[in-house]
């Protein structure tokens, strides 16, 4: 078969896709990842045909006005103002993208489509053939789930209002196709109602472990809980002598990265974090790959070491706890390793990482990024730091984690497609 992966998120979104390609491309099929051009070396090490749509989404979350409204910019009007800059930028970016994303599947004309929910011409594709493409979502409560509200509004709000959540993002969603494909040639005949039927009736499967999120048991069968799939990655790592020696002499560490996550204030955040370690007597390890965080000029290097881009899998097994931002990716390889975490959410689906992390009791509550300072981290990073309780149940989820196997389970949902 003739399969296509497709996203247009960072590189949370994109892993779970690339894993999901690399199984299948074990099993003989034609795999093509149409991704952001910054993903083209990812795809291809992971041996898929790389199909491009090109730099402009990504280079538009890295300038100054995406680093204002997903990282931290102030609060209250000053953030508002920073969110509508940003969308008002993005809009000529999202019709480029979906014209490309029209183009490349038309082309290829796949068997089989994976699609993350940013990406949405397939949902048109499959109206005439629903068989042929399935939803991927490394997030949860994109569907109806009884006590949450929809993922973009992170709370829980009650009962009517939480439907109506689930509601608003649908009429959302199916508003913006509807809007997307009057641009196409010939004008596709499509009803709002038509879509919004689709979106509840696709095949979906969300790359969640189920000892973070299970599936609820009144969803239809076109709806699963498969768990976080991981893709063989080729790592050359070589750690220097400094990073040994770090770990050799402090053999209780906390790991800080806030992934693909930047903010217009790295210097001041990273500052803040060192404070608060400080004042509690843990050392810690900072990941500055992509300038969320800040290596000063001075500082203690007996108590902090600071290394631009680790591969999660060799750090996170010799580190006590860690630090992140709440992506998807970072928030499951922490716990695979069974290590305690604490989250500095920034966006959407972060805020409700961080209430899962603390309900599972795998970490404590953290503090959302605007909000960071050495005052407010002190309290919940001693929690992380000396609350035995978190280790214990982080272990216990790691080792629930080791038990999922949905391999085969997820080949044949997505290419065996059966009728409720």
């Amino acid at each position: 078969m003739k399969i296509l992966v497709i996203s247009i998120g960072s590189r949370g979104d994109v892993e779970p896709l690339l894993a999901i390609g690399s199984l299948l491309k074990k099993r003989d099929h034609q795999v093509f990842a149409v991704l952001p051009e910054q993903f083209r070396e990812l795809a291809e090490e992971s041996g898929l045909e790389f199909e491009s749509l090109g730099p402009e989404f990504i280079e538009l979350l890295e300038s100054d006005v995406g680093k204002k409204a997903l990282g931290a910019a102030g609060s209250g009007f000053s953030k508002i103002l920073a969110y509508i800059k940003l969308a008002k930028k993005s809009f000529p970016i999202n019709k480029l993208i979906f014209l490309r994303q029209v183009k490349i599947i038309d082309r290829i004309n796949p068997d089989r489509i994976i699609y993350n929910g940013k990406a949405i011409y397939p949902v048109i594709w499959g109206l005439n053939k629903p068989e042929t493409i399935t939803l991927e979502s490394p997030v949860p409560y994109l569907h109806y789930v009884k006590g949450h509200a929809h993922v973009a509004f992170t709370k829980n709000y009650g009962e009517i209002i939480n439907r109506f959540t689930y509601w608003l993002a649908e009429f959302g969603l199916a508003s913006t196709i509807k809007k997307s494909i009057s641009g196409l040639e010939p004008k596709p005949r499509i009803s709002t109602q038509r879509i919004k039927s689709a979106l509840r009736s696709n095949r979906g499967v969300y790359t969640i472990s189920p000892s973070l999120f299970s599936r609820p048991e009144y969803w239809g069968s076109n709806l699963r809980v498969m768990g976080y799939p991981e893709r063989e990655k080729k790592s050359n790592f070589n750690p220097e002598a400094e990073l040994l020696n770090f770990l050799n002499q402090n053999p209780k560490v906390v790991f800080v990265t806030f992934g693909s996550m930047t903010n217009p204030d790295p210097e001041g955040k990273t500052r803040a974090l060192m404070e608060a370690f400080s004042g509690i007597g843990a050392p810690a390890i900072f990941n500055t790959a992509f300038g969320g965080l800040m290596e000063p000029e001075e500082y203690d290097q007996a108590k902090f070491h600071f290394i631009k881009g680790i591969p999660y899998d060799w750090i996170f097994p010799r580190v006590y706890a860690v630090v992140h931002h709440g992506g998807a990716g970072t928030t499951h390889l922490a716990l695979k390793y069974g290590c305690p975490s604490m989250i500095i959410p920034h966006i959407i689906d972060q805020f409700v990482w961080d209430k899962i992390i603390a309900e599972k009791g795998a970490g404590p509550k953290g503090v959302r990024i605007e909000k960071i300072s050495a005052f407010n981290l002190v309290v919940c990073l001693k929690d992380l730091f000396e609350n035995e309780a978190y280790l214990r149940q982080a272990k216990q989820i790691a080792e629930h984690m080791k038990l999922e196997d949905f391999e085969n389970e997820l080949v044949d949902f997505i290419l065996n497609p059966k009728k409720d």
